[in-house]
């Protein structure tokens, strides 16, 4: 089955076209109609340096549902000591910032472009995005930022400097999501990391339900806060 090659119309082909390795379409651009689309739809882009922008609709799906999440006893104690401070929304830049400098400083590929890490602030400084920090002695060590949608978190990407520092920022994700009602944490693909926290794959019909069922309105979120 051919790619779908996109033009100016942010319109998707339906999801369950995707290629069996989850590619979708090809082309387009990253413009905040376009990106919020995409989510709307479980459809994300995901490529790198020199390729043209590549959106995807991976099926299995990796989802985390936040009453369902699994604390591990090493990162329990992590939890019990006390030493990060959390934050949200405070550093979004940096966040992202870090997210791609640390798979660039391993020599790694990083699908965080700089045209990608400009879309994603624009979304952060409209509302869409948001991020969850994790601060030792007033520096950053830890974090990870996703797209909100209604009752849906879409993660995108973590980092961390300090061990358990991204764990325990996603275990304050959890535990605001429970709060603010966000029903579905998607992972995307599924990862041994991200297993052991209780998150489980669904078919990709099953995850197009699920987004059906919690995405009523896409409207900017107010700034989260503890």
């Amino acid at each position: 089955m051919p790619v779908f090659q996109l033009d100016e119309n942010i319109l998707f082909p339906p999801p369950e076209l995707a290629e069996p390795n989850g590619l979708l379409a090809i082309g387009g651009d990253l413009s905040v109609q376009r990106l919020l689309n995409a989510y709307q739809q479980g459809i994300f882009p995901w490529y790198s340096d020199g390729e043209p922008i590549l959106w995807w609709s991976p099926s299995p799906r990796l989802v985390l549902l936040p009453g369902e999440f699994h604390l591990p006893k090493r990162l329990a104690r992590t939890i019990r000591q006390n030493k990060f401070c959390v934050r949200f929304n405070h550093a979004f830049d940096q966040v992202i910032h870090n997210c791609a400098e640390i798979r660039t400083d391993k020599g790694e590929n990083t699908w965080i472009t700089s045209d990608m890490v400009k879309a994603y602030k624009e979304l952060h400084r409209l509302g869409f995005a948001h991020s969850i920090e994790c601060w030792y002695d007033d520096k950053l060590v830890g974090g990870l930022y996703g797209v909100c949608l209604d009752s849906v978190y879409f993660g995108e990407s973590m980092f961390s400097h300090m061990r358990d520092a991204s764990k325990v920022a996603l275990f304050a994700l959890v535990q605001l999501s429970i709060k603010r009602e966000i029903k579905i944490i998607d992972c995307q693909v599924t990862t041994r990391h991200l297993l052991q926290f209780g998150s489980k794959e669904v078919s990709g019909e099953t995850f197009q339900k699920l987004l059906k069922d919690n995405i009523e309105n896409i409207l900017p979120q107010k700034k989260w806060r503890l």
